[in-house]
């Protein structure tokens, strides 16, 4: 007999599955990404110019970006490394710091200054706030300056009539509001003046260190994840010196009066080189291009200095008031588009995978970035993948600084949580114009509402599993059960296309809430035999997800949203549920004994008191008790602050519904009393009172002449005689009342 053999095994055909696109800038569609070296991902991203408050157009950009790496990294397993870099040197940096350093030094003073002083620098203030809302040719920026000039106008008016009265502590204070309302007019007039004097470098170091600070402060807020690495420029000069001599070596920058410009059109002029490669049609666009070349760099003589209106500025010869480093050209500093070029290229060398930005840094900043990296190693090619976020608008409206038209991400802090910002986010796609509003913030919340009530249940629901005996978590598995299994694998396949498919994380949000509405109908249709590990096992995928996108900070292993924020920095971190639910979960079964017993015996004023627990006293801890039809409760921990806003909007609802039933009862009241006093006029007197209509009326009351004199027609006096008859009628039945009482 032959020896038996292992017969032969069939592989299985692998099924396709989507594979990972991005949205290219470059390209202007989704392209497949494909990583330089195999797993690892090389990525750089336009970190903010620190001289102001981070705004939600700032946590446009990075909410956004910190959740394409979360993704990248915890969802499709890429070693991502990360930089950022902080622009701590630029023209908007040095012009505020040199304001508000004279300006602090003219409002100290002005305390000591006499009205008439005053009134002359107001003077002056205002002529040239004048000329600049004059010369503007934006109608928003133009309504903006004009507002300005009233305000101040205003002030000094106040502080006049003040000086006049002599009242010390008013002058003070209307003194302080004028320097207030007029603090950047007085400053940009200042630096005018006085700019050029300015020589104490400290004074451009302090601004952006603070703003810098507070950035990473707000970042943390927003549980963005800080980068591997972050570049400032003032400590890559000698970097990006090199860099800009590179350039220069290869023929594609020059030298002008100490400052060192691109040359654009020799660049285009080279086989393996492009121009403007992300909006070939900005090409010539010489507004964008002064824009992009700061406020005190496109002066007349630093213009006629470049070969060609295209060219920008790799390195700026230092004027006075303006802080330098030294060069082989002179005195200077670092133009705005070499800093990321030489920066990123430091940490990378030649070629990365992905830069990332703003959608309003397309060009000139990353095109100039692109071309001066490319000229530096004389390469096609610099960054394979551009992402760019969308605009955010406000209500609708364009977000402008220069329009003082913003929201600080501490502003937006103090309406919503951070949470709540991210799934803003989240329900949008990265890469369009987000609206900021009220609209948008609510569908945030009741996302946030409806996971957490799912999230709420599910952990009262299967407790069991936790508390109870190991064999009880089992239970039998049927088609019910299988329904749902298939669900939750046709969501989860769902969520992996939507975000292979350019990370679209609305589409995954959207196939979420399909499978928490198909949980629901399973736990209401078999209310008496649920599978536990099932609805743990979606909920904890759930959970997973939104750690995933940044939703939820703090260790993982839960279900839902942890208390107190998740914050990993501090206490609030603790499993709070498993270490509180004992205590609270004995305190709620003894109180539904008490409220049984008393519901039999009829003691209602025990029965308030239970109410009163479960009402008052137990929100106020972060307890949310609820009483079933069965005698059963369900007691969840929630957020201590959301369930006051809760018993808020309660108590709100029932005093609308008291003060609409309040209202209904007036009204039928007011209707009685009409319709009693209307009982009580005689009928000869019921058109007397019209004087407004009639102008003369018979023995029987009726109107003879309508108010211009002219006589009553036959058939309108027959519709007065039908009303006179009917009010007989009511009359006679008012009359019999009063007889008979």
């Amino acid at each position: 007999m032959s020896k038996r053999v292992q017969p032969a095994w069939q592989a299985p055909k692998p099924a396709a599955r989507p594979k990972l696109r991005l949205y290219n800038s470059l390209t202007r569609q989704k392209e497949e990404f494909v990583s330089l070296e195999g797993n690892n991902v090389k990525w750089y991203s336009c970190g903010p110019t620190v001289y102001d408050a981070s705004h939600m157009g700032h946590a446009r950009s990075y909410i956004s970006f910190d959740i394409l790496r979360r993704i990248l990294s915890d969802y499709f397993g890429y070693n991502v490394h990360y930089v950022m870099n902080i622009t701590d040197i630029d023209d908007k940096i040095i012009k505020r710091a040199r304001q508000y350093h004279l300006y602090e030094k003219y409002a100290n003073a002005a305390t000591q200054l006499p009205l008439e002083r005053l009134l002359t620098d107001q003077k002056e203030v205002l002529t040239q706030l004048q000329v600049k809302c004059d010369k503007n040719t934006d109608a928003d920026k133009k309504v903006m300056l004009e507002k300005m000039l009233q305000r101040m106008t205003d002030a000094m008016e106040a502080l006049t009539k003040a000086v006049c009265v002599g009242d010390k502590e008013k002058i003070a204070k209307t003194r302080d509001h004028y320097l207030a309302e007029a603090k950047d007019p007085i400053a940009e007039w200042l630096d005018g003046k006085d700019g050029a004097n300015v020589s104490d470098n400290s004074v451009f170091e302090a601004l952006p260190r603070y703003w810098e600070d507070q950035f990473h402060n707000d970042m943390k807020s927003l549980n963005i994840l800080p980068p591997d690495v972050l570049t400032r420029v003032s400590e890559y000069v000698p970097q990006i010196v090199a860099f800009i001599q590179r350039i220069i070596d290869n023929g594609l920058a020059y030298d002008a009066n100490g400052s060192v410009y691109f040359d654009v059109n020799g660049f285009d002029k080279r086989e393996k080189h492009h121009y403007a490669k992300l909006v070939p049609e900005a090409y010539g666009d010489t507004a964008s291009l002064q824009e992009g070349e700061g406020d005190l760099s496109v002066t007349e003589d630093r213009l006629s200095e470049k070969r060609s209106p295209n060219d920008f500025a790799l390195w700026k010869a230092s004027k006075a008031g303006e802080p330098w480093w030294d060069s082989p050209w002179g005195r200077g500093r670092p133009g705005w588009h070499i800093e990321c070029s030489a920066m990123a290229s430091d940490i990378f060398g030649s070629t990365f995978d992905i830069h990332t930005g703003g959608v309003d840094l397309k060009f000139p900043h990353h095109d100039n970035e692109l071309a001066q990296s490319e000229a530096a190693y004389n390469e096609s090619e610099w960054v394979k993948y551009f992402l760019h976020t969308g605009h955010l608008t406000i209500a609708g409206c364009k977000m402008s600084k220069s329009l003082k038209n913003f929201i600080t991400i501490q502003e937006a802090l103090k309406k919503h949580s951070a949470t709540q910002l991210r799934l803003a986010f989240l329900l949008h796609s990265w890469k369009d114009t987000l609206d900021y509003s009220e609209n948008t913030m609510e569908m945030a919340t009741q996302y946030e509402k409806f996971l957490n009530e799912f999230f709420l249940n599910v952990k009262d629901l299967t407790r069991l599993v936790l508390t109870g005996k190991a064999m009880d978590q089992f239970t039998e598995w049927t088609s019910l059960e299988s329904a749902l299994q298939t669900k939750f694998g046709e969501a989860q396949a769902q969520v992996y296309a939507a975000l292979c498919d350019n990370i679209d994380t609305r589409s995954a949000l959207d196939s979420i809430r399909e499978l928490v509405s198909n949980t629901n109908i399973y736990i209401r249709d078999n209310k008496s035999r649920l599978n536990h590990l099932l609805l743990r096992k979606i909920a904890t995928y759930i959970t997973n997800l939104l750690h995933t996108f940044g939703a939820i900070n703090g260790p993982r292993g839960g279900i839902g949203f942890p208390l107190g924020g998740g914050d990993s920095n501090n206490a609030a971190s603790i499993d709070q549920e498993s270490l509180l639910m004992p205590y609270v979960q004995s305190v709620a079964e003894f109180r539904n004994l008490v409220r049984e017993q008393a519901k039999g015996l009829k003691a209602f004023d025990i029965l308030k008191l239970c109410d009163d627990l479960r009402d008052d006293v137990l929100p106020n801890l972060g307890v949310r008790l609820e009483d079933k039809d069965d005698g059963k409760f369900a007691v969840k921990l929630v957020d201590r602050e959301m369930l006051l806003r809760e018993r808020e909007a309660k108590q709100a609802a029932e005093a609308e519904r008291a003060a609409e039933k309040a209202r209904k009862k007036r009204a039928l009241e007011e209707a009685a009393a009409a319709k009693e006093a209307q009982r009580r006029i005689n009928p000869k007197d019921m058109f007397i009172s019209e004087t407004e209509k009639y102008s003369a009326f018979g023995e029987d009351g009726l109107p003879t002449h309508d108010k211009e004199g002219k006589e009553i027609s036959k058939g309108q006096l027959k519709k007065l005689q039908k009303l006179q008859q009917q009010q007989e009628q009511r009359y006679k039945e008012y009359l019999g009342t009063v007889n008979t009482a």
